[in-house]
């Protein structure tokens, strides 16, 4: 028996027991994973979204059990361990894995549904109702057409992509009504905690210079620098400097991808001191200058 698997890009499209109905540089969608059966645990590098199509499963994700049963969603962050499943014979799921990049992407100025979602409510598993999963079914359906009718299309990523933020938004819209209706009681200390955690990611989405530091963030919550990064652990596994630069990150990859801003007006706009300043940031972190960058298919 294995004592851990990493599931990661890699080893997903890697591994021949299970079924890979697609994959790119930043997502996998798994048809069926029925030979996870024989993994003891798994460190899941990148955020998934699973539906149990069959049976039923329990495990421990993080310290905590989680059961999900035909019709259920499971919503799961990225670095998190998962142990001691038990599962029904006729138990299968489908399963989507993406990257931070592509799901911040994906959901840009909506990302905060995603993390109050999955860092301060920890609401792992949701109920499918009627109209959901019929709405699902037909998007699962159309990316199976387009994995079938599209293979060399010039533009099946995109397209493939395009469906998938359609259900992603359409997933953050369902959990975002369930959070509206949300009752559940928190005690004073964590309620406290939480607000800070989430005021964090809520100032991170919100404004538009994010290249700063952590003191700068911590100031504006009127909380001290090493709270801030000692919260951030606890609830995501990251630090605060890993939130500011995946969302910086993203800022760039939106900027230079999706508008004809000039590297002067972007680098102004993100907040660098010049353009210099930025062409080093961006040949840092992406291997390329922002032109490079910009006229590349990355």
């Amino acid at each position: 028996m294995k004592q851990q698997e990493e599931i990661t890009l890699q080893s997903l499209t890697d591994n021949e027991d299970i079924q890979v109905g697609y994959s790119d540089n930043d997502i996998v969608i798994i048809d069926s994973i029925q030979k996870w059966a024989e993994i003891s645990a798994a460190h899941v590098a990148m955020n998934a979204i699973a539906i149990c199509t069959q049976g039923k499963i329990q495990v421990t994700m993080n310290g905590q059990t989680i059961e999900l049963h035909k019709n259920q969603v499971a919503i799961v962050p990225q670095n998190v361990v998962i142990t001691e499943p038990m599962m029904s014979p006729d138990f299968d799921l489908k399963a989507m894995f993406f990257t931070n990049r592509i799901l911040q992407s994906f959901l840009r100025e909506k990302m905060n549904v995603w993390n109050d979602v999955v860092y301060i409510r920890k609401m792992h598993v949701i109920t499918m109702e009627d109209d959901e999963l019929s709405f699902y079914t037909h998007l699962y359906d159309m990316l199976c057409l387009s994995f079938d009718k599209g293979k060399g299309q010039l533009f099946l990523t995109d397209v493939i992509q395009s469906l998938l933020r359609a259900g992603v938004l359409g997933l953050c819209g369902g959990l975002k009504k369930r959070m509206l209706t949300d009752g559940t009681p928190t005690t004073i200390d964590v309620h406290l905690a939480n607000s800070h955690f989430q005021r964090f990611l809520d100032l991170l989405h919100a404004t538009d210079v994010k290249h700063r530091k952590v003191e700068w963030y911590a100031d504006e919550l009127c909380i001290s620098p090493k709270y801030l990064s000692a919260l951030c652990k606890k609830h995501s596994g990251k630090t605060a400097n890993e939130w500011i630069r995946e969302h910086v990150l993203e800022d760039i990859r939106y900027y230079l991808k999706q508008t004809d801003l000039t590297m002067t007006q972007i680098a102004d706009r993100l907040g660098f001191p010049n353009p210099s300043f930025f062409g080093k940031y961006v040949k840092e972190h992406f291997g390329m200058t922002p032109i490079q960058f910009r006229q590349g298919n990355i």
